[in-house]
């Protein structure tokens, strides 16, 4: 009896030795853990990163999205779409809040239709022959369209052009129509047509859909093309690999697998580039991380998902051909030895999760048509607990969890300082990630951090340390890290800045 389990304990020391060595192996052919970076704003345009790519768009404070209220200078009421939409705007209101409030979809450069708070879009009826303001159109189009004249003393004093080529006029608190022709109307504020236009800034996205819409068909695809060809070159993934890097987490869009002709407003062109990237990363030995940045419909609301107007749309609907987007890329790049993983979504927020993961399923049997040793990454929903996906993901292999960890975006920073974000790293992050660590779980990868945080008027040892603690403790996720990201005109996002002024070695 004793000899049996000898034996027994000596297979399965042996079989333990033999997963180790194998595991052991796995890891240092591909370079795990990654110390990688994120190729932010190059594929996928992030305009808080390099704001001077919007520079060159006319009425650039009213991209695709923004929010905009209208008073009547005569009433000094607002615009209002009653309930919200789905019956008449009227102009009776004292305040603004949501239903006075208009999302702009950008048609050119002073054309625009109104999305209202319950997605409906504004446009005229014509009743009894007057043409009333209504929202209660589901999709817009030329009869939806309005023009926003703006004063050139005051681009806040605006007049709003109807589809029938008059202007909108408050006849009354309950009747915006074009009833009466006021085409050589002065500017006083007993003018009904004119209207006082305010800006929601904080609302202004600056996005791929911005960008491209922004400057319109006969301008964006040089704009995007000269971005794509200059702000990432094969000198940056030299001086990346000399500096302790041996990955890159590249964002992408939905319709570069659409290339060269993707649906307007995007533009061709992008596909090349990623070419070009995984070209550069095999010359000087990284891997590469595709990441589907930008999901069809978006599933985030997220100026980086190329929401056009910051409603998150993704769903059942639109699984389909975002699993297509899946296909494409692991079809294209599955043979190429640089390619690490493939990540199925970037940071999806508010989205079913019983449809996420039926999302997850198709994405990972599609890159599994071509590849079996290339990871598949799932991004945890930011609005759920970090093991959410836990019991999900033990059906598959060679699978990794993604958490994003931010010192910011919550209340509870705002007062930290500098010694309570190190302790929050080193304890609660790290808590986090041993929870995480199972031994027949998933690999573990902090896809996305930063040296950025609220603690003011910091001192240069107080942000070296801060980017030393989360660099060691973030090592420990079992598949690595990429830093958000490697070129940014805010030099505490930059990690090619923090590495040449040493803020922080690799």
């Amino acid at each position: 009896m004793c000899n049996k389990f000898f034996y027994v304990n000596l297979l399965f020391i042996f079989n333990l030795s033999l997963f180790h060595n194998v595991y052991a192996a796995e890891t240092k052919k591909n370079n795990l853990p990654l110390k990688a970076v994120n190729l932010g704003n190059w594929l996928v345009t992030e305009g808080w990163m390099e704001p001077s790519l919007f520079d060159g768009i006319k009425n650039n404070d009213l991209l695709d999205g923004t929010h905009v209220q209208f008073m009547s200078v005569k009433l000094q009421k607002y615009l209002c779409a009653e309930n919200g939409g789905g019956t008449i705007v009227v102009s009776n209101r004292t305040k603004a809040f949501h239903w006075e409030t208009f999302r702009l979809w950008r048609v050119n450069e002073t054309a625009f239709n109104l999305r209202v708070s319950n997605k409906q879009f504004v446009g005229l009826e014509d009743e009894n022959g007057e043409n009333n303001l209504v929202a209660n159109l589901d999709s817009p189009g030329n009869k939806e369209t309005f023009e926003i004249v703006r004063n050139d003393d005051d681009p806040n004093k605006v007049r709003i052009r109807a589809p029938n080529g008059l202007f909108l006029q408050a006849i009354s608190e309950t009747q915006v129509s074009t009833k009466t022709v006021y085409e050589e109307s002065s500017w006083e504020d007993s003018d009904p047509s004119v209207f006082k236009m305010t800006v929601l800034t904080d609302t202004i996205l600056k996005g791929e859909y911005q960008i491209t819409n922004g400057y319109g068909p006969d301008k964006a695809s040089k704009i995007m093309r000269d971005h794509w060809k200059t702000y990432i070159t094969e000198e940056d993934f030299r001086f990346m690999s000399e500096n302790g890097l041996n990955a890159v987490r590249i964002p992408v869009g939905w319709w570069i697998a659409k290339d060269p002709t993707p649906p307007k407003p995007f533009v061709g062109g992008s596909l090349k580039t990623l070419d070009n990237a995984f070209t550069w990363a095999h010359k000087y030995g990284m891997k590469v991380i595709v990441d589907l940045h930008a999901a069809p419909a978006s599933q985030n609301g997220r100026a980086h998902s190329a929401t056009r107007d910051g409603y998150r749309e993704w769903g059942d609907s639109s699984i389909s051909d975002t699993v297509a987007t899946i296909d494409f890329l692991a079809q294209r790049y599955a043979n190429r030895t640089s390619l690490i993983a493939i990540q199925l979504m970037n940071e999806p927020q508010g989205v079913d999760l019983g449809s996420l993961k039926k999302y997850y399923q198709a994405g990972y049997d599609a890159v599994r048509k071509y590849t079996s040793s290339a990871y598949v990454i799932m991004s945890n929903p930011l609005d759920r607990d970090s093991k959410v996906l836990l019991p999900f993901v033990r059906a598959f292999d060679r699978v990794v969890i993604d958490v994003h960890y931010y010192n910011l975006f919550s209340d509870q920073f705002s007062n930290m300082n500098v010694k309570q974000n190190i302790d929050y790293i080193k304890y609660h992050r790290a808590s986090d990630l041993r929870s995480l660590t199972t031994s027949n779980g998933p690999l573990i990868f902090v896809g996305e951090w930063s040296g950025d945080w609220k603690v003011k008027n910091a001192l240069k040892k107080d942000s070296q340390q801060f980017m030393k603690v989360q660099v060691e403790v973030y090592s420990r996720a079992t598949f690595g890290w990429a830093y958000w990201a490697y070129k940014c005109d805010s030099n505490n996002w930059s990690l090619k800045w923090l590495l040449e002024n040493n803020y922080v070695k690799l």
